[in-house]
Order: structure tokens, then C-alpha cells, then sequence
């Protein structure tokens, strides 16, 4: 192209959305042709923090998008390799005179945007990051004194006053020249992988759009009192969508708003709920901006250095679904199937993987990236970290979670773990709650429990009394 018309792009990365979004609909206030453009990754096999589930969502997300951009006269660019070699050459050959993204909040996405604001200064081109993953950045939720916060509850008391952002026009022609260079839409197969879940949700900003249509006509009235069983179809399912950009979280807001305004007082209550969660999602982002080395180690440094056994043969158990303990097996393999986890769930597996089998909550992280589509990688770490024990206002040590009582309570009748574990369909739900008796199996083809959680329970609190004994 050669720079015989000048033109803005807007770099699309976590934000696979047209209406709402904050760097495309800024890209386009300039009156010039907008060139929209996804760098594809270039690593092939296995990587530590996504997979199949999510590689394919991500492919599906970026035809839809595709689709989506020509109904605006735009054309999405597809590249791959690196963000920074990409950009340069795609600046040049376009003659671009400004960049546009959305910035995102994980350490590895923050060194690549420095390394592109480099370059645009080396390029004498404008370039403009902008905030758009969340309803409020880390560095606007703060102490009195300035200082990040390290506690939820105050964090979210603060969060809840400030004002929240408006959602932003859908922009009308984008006008991108028909003759840039672009690669063909991807399939998980140029990354090597294959055989993806089958149960993952419709991806694209249609889909998506509709999931927190009915959310919100059907279910968030009653969030707050169903959320936790896991059997019922209660829970918003907008996690891939706000991981991916499908929705953008202030037009989400906006609708809670006004759902808030037309509801009972009960249902307000619940939308409530709701919104805290939000609240958590942000938490998270904040802390991991805050402290980023809370990817690599414990959040709390009373805990650094806490001893694990080997995983072996015990976490290729946990990661099959054949530990023995049915709501453990049925999250696991209902996370094999769909990509897809329900978050009471989450949480047990997690202090299950952690507290009874006494394996590195960085094996678990990593391997519920691995297979998560809404794999987002601040609040997984959050997540893990609470349930260890080790994390920003985390479950104390000693707060352990029985798989058997937690059953009984979130899963009375067994329709969650008959659903996913078939081997159990005829298993009396009473049988679900309590360890065998005996040491007899509960059905034919389904083992015995790998260990005993009440032993297991003991042997948790004498390891984290130990290491805390030692560091005084």
C-alpha cells in the first residue's frame, strides 16, 4: 500500500467484539480507514497456559468477528508471530499513522505493549492503549494511603462507590482497504493440537450477547440462592465471554443497572451478588498488577517454600476423574468434556488437589489453563491460591473442605456426579456422601478412594504448623 492513504489500526487481542469496544471505537473517531488485525501466536504442541479448548473458542471467535467487521465495511487482517514484528511491518506496509489497542492486565501482554509503544515512537506514529478489560483500573481502586489492597472486602466496599464507565457506540463503516496482505482465518491446527472438548459453548459476539441476554432475564434474579449447585443450569456462563472480549463488562454493568432498577428487593439482592463477583474478577486483576510474582510464587510469604510430594500417580488420577471421590471425578471430567468447570467446584477439586493430595497448586493452575475455555489467567491464580491457602485473602489453612459433606450439602441427590460420572447412575445419592464402608466399592467400575481425606486433613495442618513453626 505504501502509505498513498494514511490509516489507523486497531490491534485486536482479548476484545473479539465490535459493539462496546474502546480502542476499535477510538481507532475509527479518526475519520481514516481502519485496518482491525489479530496477531496469531506462533508456538506449536503444548503451552503451559492454554490448549485445545480455548484454542479452539479463540478460532471460532475470530470468524465470527470476521463476519461481524464486513457487516461495517472492515476486514479483519490475520498475521502470526511476533506482536512487535507483526505490527512494524503491517504499519509500513499500510502507512499507518496511528495505533490502537486495548491494553490487558498479565505481565507477559504488559511487556509486549512496551515493546509496541517503542516501536510506534521509533515509527513517529500516535499510539493509544487503552483501558478496556475491566470496569475500573487497578491503579483507581486504592487505600487512603495509596497502597493496593490486599483484602477483598475492603477492596470491594471501595469499588462499589466509584462511578462506573458508560458503554461506547458501535462504530459504522471502518472503511479498510480491500488490498492488505492477510493470512486465512486459523484452526486449532496450526498450533498442532487437536481433538478439543465437545461441550464448548458457541463462541462470537452473537452468542455471547445472547448468554447474557437470558442470564439476566432469567437467572440473575435468583443468583445469589442457586449459584452454588452445580446441577442446575444457574450460573451466568459469561466467563469465556468476558475472558475473550465477546461482551464487554461496562455494557454487562449497565445491564445489571437497569435489571437492578425493575426487580423485587429480593432480586436485587441477588443482582447484588452478582456484581461483587465482578468485583472479584477485578480484585484479582489488581492484584496480579500489583504483584505480579504471584504467578510464579505464594502471595502470602509466610507460605513460600511449603514442601509437596511428587505428583505421580495420584495427580494423573485427579486430572482423569478417577480419584475415587465422585464430586471431585465428576468436576474433573465435566472440565475434559466441556472446557468448562463450575466455580463450587473449582474450589473443591482445587483444596482436593492441594490439601488431601498434598501436590503444588502450580500443577493444578496450570493444568485448569490447559483445559479451560474462560482460562483467565489472574483469577485462576487467585482461585488457586485461595483454595491453597497461600493467596490474597485466602481460606486459612485450616479451613479444609470435606468432598463428602460438600456433596451432601451442594449436591444432595447426585444428579451433578451421576451426570458426569455414568458409572454411578444407579448409585443410591447416600452412598455419594460418606466414605465406603469397608473398603466395598459403591458401583462396579469405579475405584475406591485414593486416600483418606480425614488422615489427609491431619497431615495438612501438621505440615503448615511445621513451616510455620519454622519461620519465627
Amino acid at each position: 500500500m505504501g502509505g498513498t492513504r494514511k490509516c489507523v489500526i486497531h490491534w485486536f487481542r482479548r476484545d473479539l467484539r465490535i459493539a462496546d469496544n474502546t480502542g476499535l471505537f477510538r481507532a475509527s473517531e479518526h475519520g481514516l480507514p481502519v485496518v482491525p488485525v489479530y496477531i496469531l501466536s506462533d508456538w506449536k504442541d503444548r503451552h503451559p497456559w492454554t490448549g485445545p479448548n480455548r484454542q479452539q473458542f479463540l478460532c471460532e471467535s475470530l470468524a465470527a468477528l470476521a463476519a461481524g467487521l464486513q457487516a461495517i465495511f472492515g476486514r479483519l487482517v490475520i498475521r502470526q508471530g511476533d506482536a512487535e514484528r507483526e505490527l512494524e511491518t503491517l504499519i509500513k506496509e499500510t502507512g499507518a499513522v496511528a495505533l490502537h489497542f486495548n491494553a490487558t492486565p498479565d505481565p507477559f501482554g504488559k511487556s509486549v505493549e512496551k515493546a509496541v509503544r517503542t516501536l510506534c515512537d521509533r515509527l513517529g506514529i500516535e499510539c493509544h492503549a487503552h483501558h478496556d478489560v475491566s470496569l475500573h483500573n487497578p491503579t483507581e481502586v486504592l487505600t487512603q494511603s495509596g497502597s493496593p489492597y490486599k483484602v477483598f472486602t475492603p477492596y470491594s466496599r471501595n469499588w462499589l462507590t466509584l462511578d462506573k464507565p458508560s458503554p461506547l457506540p458501535s462504530p459504522k463503516n471502518l472503511n479498510t482497504p480491500k488490498a492488505i496482505r492477510s493470512l486465512d482465518l486459523p484452526d486449532i491446527s496450526l498450533w498442532k493440537l487437536s481433538n478439543p472438548a465437545r461441550g464448548i459453548l458457541e463462541a462470537g459476539e452473537a452468542a455471547a450477547n445472547a448468554r447474557m441476554n437470558h442470564f439476566l432475564r432469567n437467572k440473575v434474579s435468583e443468583y445469589g440462592e442457586t449459584r452454588d449447585f452445580p446441577a442446575e443450569d444457574v450460573t451466568s456462563r459469561l466467563s469465556q465471554d468476558l475472558r475473550f472480549g465477546l461482551i464487554s463488562i461496562r455494557t454487562l454493568y449497565a445491564k445489571l443497572l437497569k435489571a437492578d432498577k425493575d426487580a423485587k428487593p429480593s432480586g436485587r439482592k441477588n443482582i447484588g451478588i452478582y456484581v461483587k463477583e465482578l468485583a472479584w474478577r477485578e480484585f484479582y486483576f489488581a492484584i496480579l498488577h500489583h504483584f505480579p510474582d504471584v504467578l510464579h510464587q505464594e502471595f502470602n510469604p509466610d507460605w513460600r517454600g511449603l514442601p509437596w510430594d511428587e505428583p505421580g500417580e495420584r495427580f494423573e488420577a485427579w486430572k482423569d476423574g478417577r480419584t475415587g471421590f465422585p464430586i471431585v471425578d465428576a468436576g474433573m471430567r465435566e472440565l475434559l468434556a466441556t472446557g468448562f468447570m463450575h466455580n463450587r467446584i473449582r474450589m473443591i477439586v482445587a483444596m482436593f488437589l492441594t490439601k488431601d493430595l498434598h501436590i503444588d497448586w502450580r500443577l493444578g493452575e496450570s493444568w485448569f489453563m490447559q483445559q479451560l475455555v474462560d482460562g483467565e489467567i489472574a483469577s485462576n491464580n487467585g482461585g488457586w491460591q485461595w483454595s491453597a491457602g497461600t493467596g490474597a485473602d485466602a481460606a486459612p489453612y485450616f479451613r479444609i473442605q470435606n468432598p463428602w459433606t460438600q456433596t451432601a450439602r451442594y449436591d444432595p441427590k447426585g444428579e451433578y456426579i451421576k451426570r458426569w460420572v455414568p458409572e454411578l447412575k444407579d448409585t443410591p445419592a447416600k452412598l455419594l456422601m460418606a466414605p465406603p464402608k469397608d473398603g466395598r466399592l459403591i458401583a462396579r467400575d469405579y475405584p475406591l478412594p485414593i486416600v483418606d481425606h480425614a488422615a489427609e486433613r491431619n497431615r495438612t495442618l501438621e505440615i503448615f504448623k511445621r513451616h510455620q513453626a519454622k519461620k519465627r
